[in-house]
């Protein structure tokens, strides 16, 4: 654990250009730091998000956290941009990959990186996390229950299922699940787990019994502490071995 953060909103270059927002939370200290992008869950960019960049940089990690949302309503609430998201279908895989290659370019830029990033996704962004990892030089990935890398995705959305890029998985990924959980469903998991042994792709799912979908998640009635303190424990030791200096 480190003494003290630092942390900010700023503005990054994300998908195309475009200037969007996003959290920045940093170590004190001269490092070198590794680096992670946070991708927050589909009610967007809200407190119980930018909790977990500080977290991140409480325990030796710069930590930046786009704002997805922000082109569906620039300056709105999170929960007013979220909504906005939606009804325009969610956030294109396309933009999504070129807001996070812009938010670790960030990362890298920063005079105290050691030039590793790892990213890491809930709910929604435990697919775009998958997705990122499967498209961009990243040094390791995590998936907290990542709906719809494999099955349908409901009608409407701006997603299809993303199975088929595994082969191009770029680096090490953790996979943490609820055995509860629907979307992802245990079944699922299973076939993304047999799609990276099928293609020896380097991985370490976690499963929890007892534990639904957003089980990280303290605000909500799903929150299990016992399932997040040892999710938490894993991610910090997965990234501390593939992100150290």
């Amino acid at each position: 654990m480190y003494s003290g953060l630092t942390a900010e909103e700023t503005v990054i270059a994300g998908h195309g250009g475009d200037e969007i927002n996003a959290y920045v939370a940093r170590p004190h200290g001269s490092g070198p730091f590794p680096g992670v992008v946070v991708i927050h869950h589909m009610p967007g960019w809200d407190e119980a998000t930018t909790e977990i960049a500080n977290r991140f940089a409480a325990h030796g990690y710069s930590a930046i956290l786009p704002n997805l949302h922000f082109r569906d309503a620039p300056g709105a609430s999170p929960d007013d941009a979220a909504a906005a998201s939606r009804a325009a279908g969610g956030v294109p895989d396309d933009r999504l990959v070129g807001d996070v290659a812009g938010a670790a370019a960030y990362l890298r830029s920063l005079s105290d990186s050691n030039g590793k990033i790892g990213v890491i996704g809930y709910c929604s962004g435990g697919r775009q996390a998958f997705l990122s990892a499967c498209s961009l030089e990243l040094d390791a990935a995590v998936d907290c229950y990542g709906a719809f890398v494999v099955g349908t995705p409901p009608e409407g959305m701006n997603m299809r299922p993303i199975l088929h890029l595994a082969e191009n998985l770029h680096c090490p990924l953790l996979g943490l699940f609820g055995l509860d959980d629907q979307h992802p469903s245990p079944e699922e998991v299973d076939e993304l787990e047999n799609e990276l042994k099928r293609l020896a792709k380097p991985y370490e799912f976690h499963r929890y019994e007892g534990a639904g979908h957003a089980f990280f998640n303290t605000t909500r009635d799903s929150f299990r502490p016992a399932a997040a303190a040892d999710g938490w424990q894993r991610i910090f030791a997965f990234f501390g071995r593939h992100l150290a200096a």
